[in-house]
């Protein structure tokens, strides 16, 4: 059946942000298919948006508009991971039953408790059914560790390998999620820190893996340089692909090497604006970063963990003693905050911080 229902236009670009926000704000008719037009996504609504709710959808994707258009009713609910896996977990164990995955690309990857060890083919499966785009399964088989920041992974079902492409804020990233650090639940924080960027502007990702912040900010604000470091071999070659296949190739300047030494022999004093993405050790950092600022000043995207009860003030005042150190000093915070809670009484914080 077929019925003509309002809905948001907006570009495929934006499409999974807008659908997020209009699940959030209740507006969006989850009985109706979202029908795809040309370079557009038409997502059915349930009612009419607001004024301000308008506002912030616009704030997100300034093209999305209200429109009208002829929908087709889904054939039938789609079940949750959640329901599918009730039916065939004991009683007990529901509680147990992941409630977040890490999608990248075409892979899931997915925390499973000890308690669901013997169930884990089970909980593979049912992400396939439950997941149509999702081809490979991976288990975390260990922490992030070592200096290439990796994590060992076990397959439990689809497709056996690693390597995937992943598309976010209008970039595709080849990944190979065993052979370098990534984590998809940064994009927002990645399309913060680019809409911050100016013309002209040159910057500096020291620890940049296959990419993701430098890319996108070569791509969407063609800053005069971009510099991409990270000493993990494989992880650049990535990200040199990534560039041309994203066509950055002559604005972004892929580096691999250790970030003190590299900084040392070629960075000194160019960067208005130096991005430090390595959250457990990123304070061992600070006098690296200070010194990749040009002599006028410029800003620090700092990243670390507050761990419960660490707070995000102590953390402001570690970075601003480290910089200090060095001989120069924090004029002002511009941002303070968590990005994203990374466990329990855990989360990643990130400070913008004008260094002069």
């Amino acid at each position: 059946m077929t019925q003509e229902n309002s809905c948001l236009k907006v570009t495929k670009n934006h499409g999974e942000q807008t659908l997020a926000l209009a699940n959030k704000m209740g507006l969006a008719n989850k009985t109706l298919q979202i029908q795809k037009e040309g370079d557009n996504l038409c997502i059915p609504l349930k009612r009419q948006p607001t004024e301000d709710e308008m506002g912030v959808l616009r704030a997100k994707a300034p093209e999305v508009q209200l429109a009208t258009r002829i929908f087709s009713n889904k054939k039938h609910e789609e079940k949750t991971l959640f329901e599918v896996l009730q039916n065939l977990l004991p009683h007990g164990l529901h509680g147990s039953i992941p409630r977040a995955l890490d999608i990248v690309g075409d892979i899931a990857i997915v925390e499973i408790p000890l308690d669901l060890e013997q169930y884990k083919k089970a909980v593979g499966e049912a992400i396939l059914k439950t997941h149509k785009n999702v081809h490979v399964i991976l288990s975390k088989a260990g922490k992030v560790s070592g200096t290439y920041r990796l994590r060992n992974f076990e397959f439990v079902a689809g497709e056996q390998r690693t390597y995937t492409i992943y598309k976010e804020n209008g970039c595709a990233y080849h990944i190979d999620v065993a052979k370098a650090y990534f984590s998809p639940r940064l994009s927002h924080e990645r399309e913060r820190v680019a809409s911050l960027v100016q013309e002209g502007e040159t910057v500096a990702d020291l620890f940049a893996g296959v990419g993701p912040f430098a890319i996108l900010i070569a791509k969407t604000r063609k800053a005069a340089k971009v510099f991409a470091v990270d000493i993990n071999p494989e992880a650049v070659d990535m990200q040199k692909k990534n560039a041309c296949v994203n066509r950055v190739e002559n604005i972004l300047v892929s580096i691999v090497g250790d970030t003190r030494k590299i900084v040392e022999e070629k960075l000194t004093g160019v960067a208005d604006r130096v991005i430090m993405n390595l959250p457990e050790t990123a304070c061992d950092f600070v006098d690296v970063a200070c010194k990749v600022v040009k002599p006028e000043g410029g800003v620090i995207h700092f990243y670390g963990f507050v761990r419960s009860p660490d707070t995000l003030e102590n953390m402001k005042t570690r970075f601003a003693e480290a910089v200090e150190k060095t001989g120069r000093k924090v004029e002002k915070f511009i941002v303070t905050k968590a990005v994203r809670e990374t466990a329990p009484y855990e989360c990643q914080a990130v400070l913008d911080a004008k260094i002069i």
